[in-house]
C-alpha cells in the first residue's frame, strides 16, 4: 500500500534572474525547474521517506522529462502520469518584485495539465493509499475536479484518509463548480492545512482559534494545521492546540514553501511520527525550501532537516 497519493498539475517553471525584472522587456530568465504545487508536495514527501504515487499528465517533451526525472529520482511512483503528444507540459513564468510580491504567467489550461479527467485515475492507486492529498490549485477545470471526485470516492471507500490544502484564490472561487468541489472536499477531508487567507474565506474575519473551532464543529476532520508562513504553524484537534515557531532564514525564492511544509507533515503522519516532531520538521522544511532558487531545489531529507534544526538550536545556545 502506498503512503500518499497526489494528483494535479505538473509544470516547468522559468524565473527572472533579477528582482524587479519585468515581463514587458527582454531580460535573463533561469530554468526550467520542475514545479507544480502537487509535484513539489509529492517530491518532498518522498524525500522524507514516505512511499508516494502521482496522477497527472505532462507533455511528451523536454519539460515533461525534466519533471518526471526529478520525481523518479526522489522516489515518486510516476506510473500514474500520462504523456501527451498533442499538448505541451504546463509552464509558469515568474518575476519577483522589490516589495516581495510575485507576478506569474501560467500556461495550464492549454497544456497537458488540463487533460486530467476521471479516466486518469488508476483505481489500483486510489484504492491502495493511506492518504490522498488534494490541493486547491488542482481544481481549475471540470476534468480535474471530476478526477479528484473519483479518486476521493475510491480512497474513502477503501478506508484511506484525505488531506486538503485549500490554497484559496478568490478570483476563481466565483465559480459555482469550484465552490461545490471545495465544499465536497471539506466534508471528506481528515486533515485540513489552511493558510490565514483560507480561514478568512471559510469563516470570515474572526480570530484564528474561533475559525478553527467552527471548522472542527461543522466538519468531521480530525485536525487542522494552520500555516502562518514566517510565524510558523498551529496544530488544532478537538482537545488541544500546539503552536510551533518558525525558523528564521534568508529568503531567496518563496515558491514551494507551503508545499514542502505539507509534504513533510503528511509524510510524517503516514510514518506515524509523533505530532510535535512532525510539526517541527515541517516548519524546517518550509524554511529550507525558501533558501534555494527553484521550487524543488530546497526540498530536504529528514537527515538534512535534523542537521538544520540542530544548527539553529546551537546558535540559540550561544
Amino acid at each position: 500500500m502506498t503512503d500518499i497519493l497526489c494528483m494535479g498539475e505538473l509544470l516547468a517553471e522559468i524565473m527572472a534572474e533579477d528582482i524587479g525584472q519585468s515581463f514587458t522587456e527582454p531580460g535573463v530568465f533561469l530554468g526550467p525547474y520542475p514545479s507544480g504545487a502537487p509535484a513539489i508536495f509529492a517530491d518532498q514527501a518522498a524525500k522524507i521517506g514516505a512511499s508516494v504515487a502521482f496522477i497527472g499528465c505532462a507533455g511528451n517533451d523536454g519539460f515533461g522529462e525534466l519533471i518526471l526525472n526529478r520525481l523518479r529520482s526522489d522516489g515518486v511512483d510516476v506510473s500514474g502520469i500520462s504523456r501527451s503528444d498533442e499538448l505541451p507540459t504546463g509552464t509558469a513564468f515568474v518575476t519577483y518584485q522589490k516589495d516581495g510580491n510575485r507576478e506569474f504567467i501560467f500556461n495550464i489550461s492549454n497544456s497537458a495539465a488540463a487533460l486530467i479527467n476521471e479516466d486518469s485515475v488508476d483505481p489500483a492507486l486510489a484504492s491502495n493509499c493511506r492518504y490522498f492529498h488534494v490541493m486547491g490549485s488542482s481544481l481549475g477545470n471540470a476534468g480535474s475536479i471530476a478526477a479528484v471526485k473519483r479518486a476521493l470516492a475510491l480512497v474513502k471507500q477503501s478506508g484511506g484518509k484525505v488531506s486538503f490544502d485549500p490554497n484559496i484564490r478568490p478570483e476563481i472561487m466565483v465559480s459555482p463548480v469550484i465552490q461545490e468541489a471545495t465544499q465536497l472536499i471539506l466534508e471528506a477531508c481528515d486533515i485540513l492545512l489552511p493558510s490565514e487567507i483560507d480561514l478568512h474565506y471559510f469563516c470570515g474575519d474572526v480570530p484564528e482559534s474561533d475559525a478553527v473551532e467552527t471548522l472542527l464543529n461543522k466538519y468531521s476532520m480530525d485536525m487542522v494545521v494552520v500555516k502562518n508562513a514566517a510565524e510558523g504553524c498551529v496544530y488544532y484537534d478537538r482537545t488541544r492546540s500546539i503552536k510551533m515557531p518558525s525558523f528564521k532564514v534568508t529568503e531567496v525564492d518563496p515558491t514551494g514553501a507551503g508545499d514542502c511544509f505539507g509534504g513533510t507533515l503528511i509524510a510524517c503522519l503516514a510514518q506515524e511520527i509523533e505530532i510535535e516532531r512532525a510539526l517541527k520538521l515541517a516548519n524546517a522544511a518550509g524554511a529550507l525550501a525558501v533558501t534555494q532558487r527553484g521550487p524543488m531545489e530546497g526540498n530536504s531529507t529528514v537527515n538534512e532537516l535534523d542537521h538544520f534544526i540542530l544548527s539553529v538550536e546551537k546558535k540559540h545556545e550561544c
